[in-house]
């Protein structure tokens, strides 16, 4: 009780704790690749592993200031085109994507993981993370659908 209130007192409020943490593992192409994410009341962040390293970080923001964001969200005309990143998102590379191909190839990570986030719940607007520590930078289509479906277990 008594750090409740002191919580109170500096403006601080309780989250759960631990944050809501999954992870999955397979390997992908030869490669040992682990997929973690963790769920915090601001953010989400998801990494995708090879090796033991992180290579590359960006941000993608579910909220958006366009004001049809729920319709886009939700009115895929065909199965095809719910395939598609949702339009809205923008994803930002905060560090690691000096390289245009690495720089391209984790905008597809960060844009697809954010999209599955926010399909998956509609309201949900808090800020996804990805942290990307590929073996190679080169895009193969197998790869990059066994890894979102490691990253569709931990979402």
């Amino acid at each position: 009780m008594a750090r409740d209130m002191l919580l109170e007192q500096h403006g601080a409020s309780t989250a759960p704790y631990p944050a809501n943490t999954k992870q999955a593992a397979g390997i992908i192409n030869g490669v040992r690749t682990e997929v973690m994410s963790v769920s915090f009341s601001d953010k989400v962040m998801v990494t995708i592993v090879q090796g033991g390293r992180l290579a590359q970080w960006i941000h993608v923001p579910l909220d958006s200031n366009n004001p049809n964001q729920a319709d886009q969200a939700l009115s895929a005309d065909s199965v095809e085109d719910g395939l598609l990143p949702l339009p809205y998102l923008t994803p930002i590379t905060l560090l690691g994507g000096a390289d245009p191909d690495r720089e391209m190839l984790g905008r597809l990570y960060g844009t697809q993981i954010a999209s599955a986030i926010a399909t998956k719940n509609p309201a949900d607007n808090r800020v996804v993370v990805v942290g990307l520590g590929l073996n190679t930078i080169k895009l193969d289509r197998d790869a990059f659908f066994d890894i979102m479906e490691l990253v569709l277990k931990c979402i």
